[in-house]
């Protein structure tokens, strides 16, 4: 334990250094898996075969080992200089993304209560103020809940970018596993869990936030 709390003492700077590098990688992929998904999947709920299809295609994406589908990135990237590091890694996690996000917004729109709808329709609202006023406020507790996965799951997932030289928190765990050293690889895996748990908290909170004040309203 003594050794331990040495070579957190000795490596502080550098683990922060990855975490934040870990986090503004992951934050960077969800914001624009956000830009994407949230509108995509609210257009879906006006179109069921598209929506089967799309919800398909995200959930094969999902399915795919995130090793293989960095690998299928590099020979991609290469053809624009980018093939390891930073680019194919952001791709590959917002393609992860997708699937939480674009499901839970099309299911919480979709379930929204049809006569909250209706009275929204009949105080002759137009289509951009139901869904802004009553469609969204109301699924947002199920939006909320796939962009919590969504962070959650690209937390973990971006361990694995160490391996195409994106950086973050699995540097420490591919380098102790490596180099044959527990500190590094038990400091890595600990804090990519505390980003996690850190993260979640947060999203929890402003999701119990903007429910509440959805309520009151």
């Amino acid at each position: 334990m003594e050794k331990w709390a040495r070579f957190l003492e000795v490596n502080s700077s550098r683990i922060l250094e990855l975490t934040i590098d870990h986090a503004i990688l992951v934050s960077l992929a969800i914001f624009v898996a956000l830009l994407i998904g949230i509108p995509l999947g609210i257009y879906l709920t006006t179109n069921q075969y598209l929506a089967d299809t799309v919800l398909q295609i995200a959930s094969i994406t999902l399915t795919i080992p995130s090793i293989a589908l960095f690998g299928v990135m590099i020979p991609i990237f290469s053809l624009i200089n980018q093939g390891i590091g930073f680019v194919p890694a952001f791709v590959a996690l917002v393609l992860y993304s997708q699937l939480p996000i674009i499901r839970n917004t099309y299911t919480g729109i979709k379930n929204v209560n049809p006569e909250m709808r209706d009275a929204a329709i009949g105080m002759g609202m137009k289509t951009r103020q139901r869904l802004l006023r009553v469609e969204i406020p109301n699924a947002l507790p199920v939006i909320m809940a796939g962009v919590r996965t969504a962070v959650v799951m690209n937390i973990g997932i971006a361990v694995i970018a160490a391996y195409i030289g994106a950086g973050g928190l699995g540097v420490l765990i591919t380098q102790g596993i490596s180099r044959n050293d527990n500190y590094l690889i038990i400091s890595g895996s600990i804090a990519v869990a505390i980003l996690a748990i850190i993260a979640d908290a947060i999203l929890l909170l402003i999701q119990k936030r903007f429910t509440k004040k959805v309520i009151a309203e």
